[in-house]
């Protein structure tokens, strides 16, 4: 096993005479957690979408765990993935949906009150997953990657509808995640709070602009990665 959980290697993808992505390669170290970064219309879904198999690239390719994803061997435990377009059948509860999830998963049946509880969504698993926030949606995502016990996670902005507490909440969660040897890879907008949590950063803007650890792109205690960011994107051809 190599060091990295994720290789993505030349990657392009095009739809028509729009390019997503454009030779797009960079690595996320194993029990590290790493931002990707790009403005919309970046490829940044494009990107974790390819790695996690749910599109084929015109070009290039994603590794995890040092294979395509198509070739993962109970792909649940080496990756767990949340990201928009991944719903919720409104009508059941939240436990549930996970059971239905443990299932799929081959995972044993006490996996879905250990993720309850990992989330804190315990106290709400018999509610119904349409009376839920955003935020609580958000947590039963996390959960549903979460089922597998996989050693890596591909979350897409998992810190939307969150309130200021769950945010704090979800970067302890991370950072515990990575320190037990597990690995994240996460889209975000919230620079700010990003900041406060990765080792590494990837910036895009369909290609890679800079791919790298953190202290390597925010030098001195008067950057910021916000700084750093507008700096890359601002001046990057589209």
């Amino acid at each position: 096993m190599n060091d990295y959980a994720i290789e993505v290697r030349g990657l392009t993808k095009r739809y028509g005479q729009r390019t997503a992505v454009e030779e797009l390669s960079f690595v996320v170290p194993r029990g590290s957690i790493v931002g990707l970064l790009g403005p919309n219309g970046a490829g940044k879904s494009t990107t974790l979408r390819a790695i996690v198999g749910l599109l084929r690239p015109s070009s290039g390719d994603s590794l995890i765990d040092g294979v395509p994803f198509s070739a993962l061997d109970n792909p649940a435990s080496h990756v767990g993935v949340h990201m928009d377009g991944f719903g919720f059948e409104a009508g059941i509860s939240a436990r549930r949906h996970l059971e239905i999830c443990r299932l799929a998963a081959g995972a044993p049946r006490s996996r879905v009150d250990e993720v309850l509880e990992e989330v804190g969504l315990a106290a709400d698993a018999r509610r119904r997953v349409k009376t839920f926030s955003t935020g609580m949606a958000q947590r039963l995502g996390l959960a549903t990657a979460l089922v597998g016990s996989p050693r890596t996670l591909v979350l897409d902005e998992p810190a939307n509808g969150l309130d200021p507490d769950g945010i704090r909440w979800l970067r302890r969660f991370l950072r515990a995640f990575a320190e037990r040897g597990g690995t994240v890879l996460l889209s975000s907008h919230q620079l700010a709070e990003l900041e406060q949590v990765v080792d590494e950063v990837v910036v895009i803007k369909q290609r890679a602009l800079f791919a790298g650890r953190l202290g390597d792109l925010v030098t001195s205690d008067a950057d910021s990665l916000e700084g750093k960011y507008f700096d890359l994107v601002g001046g990057a051809s589209a």
